[in-house]
Protein backbone atom coordinates (compact mmCIF):
# COMPACT_ATOMS: atom_id res chain seq x y z
CA UNK A 1 0.00 0.00 0.00
CA UNK A 2 2.77 2.23 -0.06
CA UNK A 3 4.07 4.83 2.38
CA UNK A 4 1.57 6.72 4.76
CA UNK A 5 1.90 9.72 2.50
CA UNK A 6 1.03 7.69 0.13
CA UNK A 7 -1.83 6.30 1.28
CA UNK A 8 -3.26 9.87 2.24
CA UNK A 9 -2.75 11.12 -1.44
CA UNK A 10 -4.41 8.54 -3.00
CA UNK A 11 -7.66 9.01 -0.24
CA UNK A 12 -7.11 12.53 -1.34
CA UNK A 13 -7.17 11.16 -5.40
CA UNK A 14 -10.10 8.83 -4.71
CA UNK A 15 -12.48 11.48 -2.81
CA UNK A 16 -11.16 14.11 -5.78
CA UNK A 17 -12.29 11.21 -8.65
CA UNK A 18 -15.35 10.47 -7.35
CA UNK A 19 -16.29 14.50 -6.88
CA UNK A 20 -14.95 14.22 -10.69
CA UNK A 21 -17.32 11.66 -11.55
CA UNK A 22 -20.49 13.00 -10.51
CA UNK A 23 -19.90 16.17 -11.94
CA UNK A 24 -19.13 13.99 -15.50
CA UNK A 25 -15.53 14.75 -15.92
CA UNK A 26 -15.05 11.59 -17.00
CA UNK A 27 -11.17 12.29 -17.86
CA UNK A 28 -10.00 14.00 -14.68
CA UNK A 29 -11.73 11.65 -13.02
CA UNK A 30 -10.04 8.73 -14.47
CA UNK A 31 -6.91 10.20 -13.80
CA UNK A 32 -6.99 10.50 -10.27
CA UNK A 33 -8.60 7.11 -9.80
CA UNK A 34 -5.63 5.50 -11.46
CA UNK A 35 -3.46 7.16 -9.44
CA UNK A 36 -4.91 5.51 -6.56
CA UNK A 37 -4.84 2.27 -8.58
CA UNK A 38 -1.08 2.28 -8.44
CA UNK A 39 -1.24 2.62 -4.42
CA UNK A 40 -3.94 -0.19 -4.19
CA UNK A 41 -4.23 -1.59 -7.23
CA UNK A 42 -6.25 -4.67 -5.24
CA UNK A 43 -9.13 -2.70 -3.95
CA UNK A 44 -12.44 -3.04 -5.68
CA UNK A 45 -13.86 -0.22 -5.10
CA UNK A 46 -10.97 1.70 -6.47
CA UNK A 47 -10.88 -0.28 -9.90
CA UNK A 48 -14.63 0.04 -9.81
CA UNK A 49 -14.55 3.63 -10.14
CA UNK A 50 -12.17 3.87 -12.67
CA UNK A 51 -13.32 1.27 -14.36
CA UNK A 52 -16.84 3.28 -15.10
CA UNK A 53 -15.21 6.57 -15.50
CA UNK A 54 -12.97 5.18 -18.26
CA UNK A 55 -16.11 3.61 -19.71
CA UNK A 56 -17.70 6.65 -19.61
CA UNK A 57 -14.85 8.34 -21.19
CA UNK A 58 -14.82 5.64 -24.19
CA UNK A 59 -11.59 4.60 -23.27
CA UNK A 60 -12.67 1.02 -23.72
CA UNK A 61 -9.66 -0.86 -23.11
CA UNK A 62 -8.50 1.15 -19.80
CA UNK A 63 -12.28 -0.03 -18.80
CA UNK A 64 -11.99 -3.09 -19.53
CA UNK A 65 -8.94 -3.80 -17.34
CA UNK A 66 -10.25 -2.03 -14.07
CA UNK A 67 -13.88 -3.70 -14.44
CA UNK A 68 -12.22 -7.03 -15.36
CA UNK A 69 -9.84 -6.86 -12.12
CA UNK A 70 -13.24 -5.61 -10.19
CA UNK A 71 -15.26 -8.80 -11.38
CA UNK A 72 -11.80 -11.15 -10.52
CA UNK A 73 -11.69 -9.39 -7.18
CA UNK A 74 -14.98 -9.48 -6.27
CA UNK A 75 -16.43 -12.35 -8.44
CA UNK A 76 -19.92 -10.03 -8.63
CA UNK A 77 -20.73 -10.20 -12.79
CA UNK A 78 -22.48 -7.06 -12.44
CA UNK A 79 -19.98 -5.49 -15.11
CA UNK A 80 -19.42 -7.91 -17.27
CA UNK A 81 -22.04 -6.47 -19.76
CA UNK A 82 -19.85 -3.50 -19.84
CA UNK A 83 -16.58 -5.00 -20.25
CA UNK A 84 -18.78 -7.15 -23.50
CA UNK A 85 -19.83 -3.93 -24.43
CA UNK A 86 -16.02 -2.74 -24.35
CA UNK A 87 -15.20 -5.49 -26.33
CA UNK A 88 -18.28 -4.92 -29.01
CA UNK A 89 -16.58 -1.45 -29.49
CA UNK A 90 -13.83 -3.33 -30.59
CA UNK A 91 -15.60 -5.75 -33.00
CA UNK A 92 -14.10 -8.55 -30.46
CA UNK A 93 -17.00 -10.23 -31.09
CA UNK A 94 -15.54 -13.75 -29.32
CA UNK A 95 -14.37 -11.95 -26.46
CA UNK A 96 -17.97 -10.39 -26.21
CA UNK A 97 -19.15 -14.29 -26.34
CA UNK A 98 -16.53 -15.15 -23.87
CA UNK A 99 -17.91 -12.34 -21.38
CA UNK A 100 -21.45 -13.65 -21.62
CA UNK A 101 -20.69 -17.78 -21.17
CA UNK A 102 -18.88 -16.18 -18.25
CA UNK A 103 -21.41 -14.07 -16.82
CA UNK A 104 -24.10 -16.97 -17.08
CA UNK A 105 -22.03 -19.51 -14.91
CA UNK A 106 -21.75 -16.96 -12.38
CA UNK A 107 -25.94 -16.60 -11.92
CA UNK A 108 -26.38 -12.96 -12.29
CA UNK A 109 -29.63 -10.76 -11.80
CA UNK A 110 -31.96 -10.49 -14.06
CA UNK A 111 -31.41 -6.81 -15.01
CA UNK A 112 -27.49 -7.83 -15.29
CA UNK A 113 -28.65 -10.76 -17.51
CA UNK A 114 -30.86 -8.49 -19.37
CA UNK A 115 -27.94 -6.01 -19.94
CA UNK A 116 -25.91 -9.08 -20.89
CA UNK A 117 -28.26 -10.16 -23.79
CA UNK A 118 -28.72 -6.94 -24.66
CA UNK A 119 -25.17 -6.30 -25.75
CA UNK A 120 -24.71 -9.46 -26.74
CA UNK A 121 -27.52 -8.93 -29.47
CA UNK A 122 -26.52 -6.08 -30.30
CA UNK A 123 -22.75 -7.53 -31.29
CA UNK A 124 -24.66 -9.93 -33.63
CA UNK A 125 -26.53 -7.41 -35.05
CA UNK A 126 -23.43 -5.79 -35.74
CA UNK A 127 -22.38 -8.64 -37.79
CA UNK A 128 -24.96 -8.69 -39.72
CA UNK A 129 -26.72 -11.80 -37.82
CA UNK A 130 -30.16 -10.37 -37.19
CA UNK A 131 -32.11 -13.51 -36.94
CA UNK A 132 -29.62 -14.57 -34.08
CA UNK A 133 -29.69 -11.22 -32.54
CA UNK A 134 -33.93 -11.25 -32.61
CA UNK A 135 -33.48 -14.51 -31.29
CA UNK A 136 -31.71 -13.96 -28.43
CA UNK A 137 -33.71 -11.37 -27.45
CA UNK A 138 -36.83 -13.47 -27.64
CA UNK A 139 -35.70 -16.15 -25.77
CA UNK A 140 -34.94 -13.00 -23.23
CA UNK A 141 -38.29 -12.70 -22.96
CA UNK A 142 -38.78 -9.76 -25.58
CA UNK A 143 -41.57 -11.07 -27.44
CA UNK A 144 -44.09 -11.13 -24.40
CA UNK A 145 -46.24 -8.41 -23.29
CA UNK A 146 -46.63 -7.06 -20.28
CA UNK A 147 -49.18 -5.00 -18.77
CA UNK A 148 -46.80 -3.73 -15.99
CA UNK A 149 -43.42 -3.90 -18.05
CA UNK A 150 -40.13 -2.86 -15.41
CA UNK A 151 -37.46 -0.78 -16.84
CA UNK A 152 -35.80 -3.79 -17.79
CA UNK A 153 -38.69 -5.02 -20.19
CA UNK A 154 -38.27 -1.86 -21.66
CA UNK A 155 -35.00 -1.70 -22.49
CA UNK A 156 -35.52 -5.16 -24.09
CA UNK A 157 -38.03 -4.03 -26.08
CA UNK A 158 -36.31 -1.04 -27.39
CA UNK A 159 -33.15 -3.22 -28.17
CA UNK A 160 -35.54 -5.67 -30.35
CA UNK A 161 -37.40 -2.29 -32.17
CA UNK A 162 -33.99 -1.50 -32.96
CA UNK A 163 -32.70 -4.57 -34.32
CA UNK A 164 -36.08 -5.25 -36.34
CA UNK A 165 -35.38 -1.57 -37.77
CA UNK A 166 -31.96 -2.45 -38.63
CA UNK A 167 -32.88 -5.71 -40.33
CA UNK A 168 -35.27 -4.24 -42.45
CA UNK A 169 -38.63 -4.98 -40.36
CA UNK A 170 -40.51 -2.06 -40.50
CA UNK A 171 -43.93 -3.77 -38.97
CA UNK A 172 -41.93 -5.33 -36.39
CA UNK A 173 -40.01 -2.64 -35.08
CA UNK A 174 -42.90 -0.64 -34.84
CA UNK A 175 -44.98 -2.73 -32.73
CA UNK A 176 -41.76 -2.70 -30.33
CA UNK A 177 -41.13 1.25 -30.52
CA UNK A 178 -44.76 1.29 -29.80
CA UNK A 179 -44.46 -0.71 -26.89
CA UNK A 180 -41.91 1.27 -25.23
CA UNK A 181 -43.52 4.45 -26.11
CA UNK A 182 -46.55 3.10 -24.23
CA UNK A 183 -45.23 1.97 -21.07
CA UNK A 184 -42.64 4.97 -20.78
CA UNK A 185 -43.44 8.33 -23.15
CA UNK A 186 -40.21 9.43 -22.98
CA UNK A 187 -37.61 6.68 -23.02
CA UNK A 188 -34.73 7.01 -25.12
CA UNK A 189 -35.84 7.91 -28.78
CA UNK A 190 -38.68 5.88 -29.24
CA UNK A 191 -41.02 8.47 -30.17
CA UNK A 192 -38.31 9.75 -33.04
CA UNK A 193 -37.66 6.43 -34.56
CA UNK A 194 -41.66 5.69 -34.14
CA UNK A 195 -42.27 8.98 -36.75
CA UNK A 196 -38.88 8.04 -38.80
CA UNK A 197 -41.11 4.82 -39.61
CA UNK A 198 -44.33 6.70 -40.29
CA UNK A 199 -46.20 6.20 -37.12
CA UNK A 200 -47.22 9.68 -35.16
CA UNK A 201 -47.49 9.50 -31.53
CA UNK A 202 -49.25 12.07 -29.07
CA UNK A 203 -47.27 12.03 -25.53
CA UNK A 204 -50.33 11.12 -22.72
CA UNK A 205 -49.33 12.15 -18.89
CA UNK A 206 -47.68 9.28 -16.93
CA UNK A 207 -46.95 9.63 -13.26
CA UNK A 208 -43.49 8.90 -12.68
CA UNK A 209 -42.00 5.77 -11.10
CA UNK A 210 -38.45 5.24 -9.51
CA UNK A 211 -36.18 3.66 -11.91
CA UNK A 212 -32.99 1.16 -10.67
CA UNK A 213 -29.51 2.17 -10.83
CA UNK A 214 -27.87 0.01 -13.76
CA UNK A 215 -24.68 0.81 -12.15
CA UNK A 216 -23.48 1.99 -8.82
CA UNK A 217 -22.22 5.38 -9.24
CA UNK A 218 -24.67 6.13 -12.72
Amino acid sequence: MGSERQRERAVENLAKAQVAYERHRYEESLRLAERTCEVAPDVAGVRELAGLAAYRAQEWNRAKAHLRRVVEISTDPQYLPLIMDCDRAHHRYRAVQASYDQLVELSPTADVLTEARIVLAGSLGDQGKYREAVEVLSAAGAARRLRNPGFRHVRMWYAMADMLDRAGDVGGARDYFSRVVAAEPDAYDARARLAELGVSTTPRPRAPRPRPASHKRD
